[in-house]
């Protein structure tokens, strides 16, 4: 890592107790394992409990607030659920298609991976490809507990989009 390159800052933001997203500081992460650790620090966030009540869809923005905090790059908002009062539409983020989209999973939500924890949130990160110009879809998930530990993180590029369903119902929500 290039010691003068500045680091990646993420801040939970919540509202009324609940997860609302996260404010993006420093700089852009540039790599699928930069993103993936961003995954990591909100999937324990989302183990947090009560913060986060139902499974929700999170879009990355290249916009940021009114009067952000210095150094400012952007923000992951949660954009809706698969079920209920705010569910998500397909197609709702064909266009224009973000540069990713994260869902996150409570504990009550997630089946974990290992069956000797408990309290474990999940996630998944979806950033899509341009693959009529060769550049893969690239995508990460990430188990963690209530306690911070991680328990499962893997990443790839080119996965099989129908072959996992948190990243079949992502890509689904950005087709047109």
């Amino acid at each position: 890592m290039n010691e003068h390159m500045p680091s990646i800052e993420v801040a939970p933001l919540q509202a009324r107790g609940e997860l609302r997203g996260f404010l993006l500081g420093g700089r852009w992460p540039d790599s699928t394992l930069e993103w993936l650790r961003v995954l990591m620090l909100a999937v324990r966030v989302a183990a947090v409990p009560g913060l986060l009540p139902t499974t929700t869809v999170f879009r990355v923005r290249e916009d940021v607030p009114p009067d952000p905090p210095v150094g400012t790059v952007g923000l992951v908002l949660a954009e809706g659920t698969f079920v209920g009062e705010h569910r998500l539409e397909a197609g709702q983020f064909a266009d224009p298609q973000p540069i990713g989209l994260m869902v996150l999973h409570p504990p009550s939500e997630t089946h974990p991976s290992m069956p000797e924890v408990e309290d474990v949130a999940s996630g998944c990160v979806l950033l899509p490809g341009l693959p009529w110009l060769g550049l893969d879809h690239r995508a990460g998930w990430v188990e963690a507990t209530s306690g911070g530990t991680v328990t499962s993180m893997v990443s790839r590029s080119g996965p099989d989009l129908d072959s996992d369903a948190d990243t079949a119902v992502l890509a689904m929500l950005m087709a047109a």
